[in-house]
């Protein structure tokens, strides 16, 4: 059973979309780690629920790691950086994700003219967040900490947010400025936005 797939995309997938790719690692393996207290939970696990991963409108940076300031709020946070790898985005990417979730919305439109038929999974990051609080989570899958379980719930839970969306569009205060070249002020605030939107989605996802 495959994991439910979150695609981040930014503009050089250096910055906002890495951050958001851990973060959100992170805050599933948080998630988890109240399951453990009892149970010990196999090494890996968290990848085999929700795989976390991102890629840049632009190929600039191909190859290249985090940004620095980008990588400090990570591991401030708890999160890890190891092995990260800028990379462009492809339409296989966008084939194989449950979730799109885009730092603005020139990048969801960028998505969504590569892939139209993405466009109902495909969501500005703050977009999905504010929509997210809509949504009836009773309603959805029960919560089970399983790949089938979580692939499920989440598949769902996309869906009743688009349904949620009534095909309007993003508000400008749903992008993520983009802090390249700024301080690590500029990072921790983009960061904060992030984990708005990437922890309550992990509380969904997971029981």
């Amino acid at each position: 059973m495959p994991p439910f797939t979150v695609l981040h995309v930014c503009l050089g997938n250096i910055c906002r979309s890495p951050m958001a790719e851990r973060l959100l690692a992170l805050a599933v393996r948080e998630r988890l780690a109240r399951l453990a207290v009892t149970a010990p939970l196999p090494t890996g696990f968290a990848d085999e629920l929700v795989h976390s991963h991102s890629a840049g409108t632009g190929g600039w940076h191909a190859g290249e790691e985090m940004n620095p300031p980008a990588a400090r709020q990570v591991r401030a946070r708890g999160g890890d950086v190891d092995g990260f790898q800028s990379r462009k985005l492809l339409s296989e990417h966008i084939d194989a994700a449950d979730l799109v979730l885009t730092a603005t919305a020139d990048q969801q439109e960028y998505v969504t003219a590569l892939r139209p038929d993405a466009t109902g999974r495909t969501f500005v990051l703050g977009e999905f967040g504010r929509l997210l609080a809509q949504v009836d989570a009773a309603a959805l899958p029960p919560a089970e900490a399983t790949p089938a379980g979580v692939l499920a719930r989440g598949v769902a839970l996309v869906a009743a947010v688009d349904v949620a969306r009534r095909d309007a569009q993003p508000l400008p205060g749903d992008d993520l400025d983009d802090p390249w070249g700024r301080g690590d002020q500029s990072f921790g605030r983009v960061a904060d936005e992030i984990e708005e939107t990437v922890v309550p989605l992990a509380g969904v996802l997971l029981p």
